[in-house]
């Protein structure tokens, strides 16, 4: 049974966690900075984020240091700020964990113009690695962890011409698509990685059935419903295991899927994941979403 009590010393080591103010995010920016890292705590709400900073530290006494960023994946152009930002002040980036994200919102759109739950899921974090990668290519043995969902096998594949909201919406439709286009770029991304032999990893990782703000959007007695219905919940701190595991334990290798080890994966410890379906493995499919996300965010990876 793996904790956050085995994640070994990563003095030294820089991480970023987008979405770290609250849920499974605030589990892993304490849990990286009681192990020793510096951390930065991104989030696209300031206060929320000085808040979250204060509670850590009153919880915590971290061998790391931990500071926030003001990061909001929904618009591209504060993505580039934010990472100009942080690449004035640091020169390697050792752990960095795509874990924000929106689940079932009413339809709406990024500044750019994208369904709400692709905008800021997957190209967001496309937008970021891509920024950070001359960072991530200076670190040692560095790890870009991506945050997927069982939600991912929930649909075959990726319809581009319904990523500005051009169709119906279909909220839990949508979030499935910008889960399985996480998965597939975690592992294109290994791919490409392991092409260029370059010594960065690319892991995926899911939470399980955690209650957190992420459901924020779905009303509350159709939640209590579905959970009653799944019959098991865990709380962010075990969430956040399976990530945390991703990016720390010396066991991973890149291209892995990590989720919770119980039955159909809702909870439990860290463990391989199961979850896989042909779409997360079309190749064709992931060169086209590469470069649709290319194009879409105008960063392209120095491989």
């Amino acid at each position: 049974m793996w904790t956050k009590e085995n994640i070994p010393d990563l003095t030294g080591k820089t991480a970023i966690i987008t979405g770290a103010n609250t849920g499974i995010g605030y589990e892993m920016a304490k849990a990286l900075y009681e192990a020793g890292a510096d951390v930065t705590l991104a989030a696209r709400d300031k206060q929320k984020a000085i808040k979250a900073l204060q509670k850590i530290k009153t919880e915590t006494i971290g061998k790391g240091s931990i500071e926030i960023g003001i990061l909001n994946l929904a618009n591209l152009n504060q993505v580039k700020a934010f990472s100009d930002t942080f690449k004035n002040k640091h020169q390697q980036l050792n752990i960095l964990i795509n874990n924000a994200g929106v689940m079932m919102p009413p339809p709406s759109k990024t500044d750019d113009g994208f369904e709400l739950q692709f905008g800021v899921n997957f190209l967001g974090h496309f937008a970021l690695t891509g920024r950070f990668f001359p960072l991530l290519k200076n670190a040692a043995d560095a790890r870009v962890i991506t945050l997927s969902s069982g939600a991912a096998t929930l649909t075959d594949g990726i319809d581009f011409s319904n990523l500005k909201l051009e169709k119906p919406y279909d909220p839990l439709k949508q979030y499935a698509v910008s889960k399985l286009a996480d998965t597939i770029f975690a592992y294109e991304l290994n791919k490409r990685l392991k092409t260029a032999s370059l010594d960065i990893i690319s892991v995926v990782a899911h939470p399980g059935v955690t209650r957190t703000d992420l459901q924020r959007h779905i009303p509350n007695e159709e939640l209590e419903f579905q959970l009653a219905q799944i019959g098991a919940i865990m709380q962010p701190w075990q969430g956040a295991l399976p990530a945390l595991f991703a990016a720390t334990d010396p066991s991973v290798n890149g291209g892995e899927f990590y989720g919770p080890d119980g039955e159909k994966e809702y909870t439990g410890y860290p463990a391989l994941s199961k979850h896989n379906t042909p779409a997360m493995h079309d190749a064709a499919l992931a060169t086209h979403l590469w470069e649709y996300a290319e194009e879409a965010t105008q960063v392209k990876f120095q491989l």
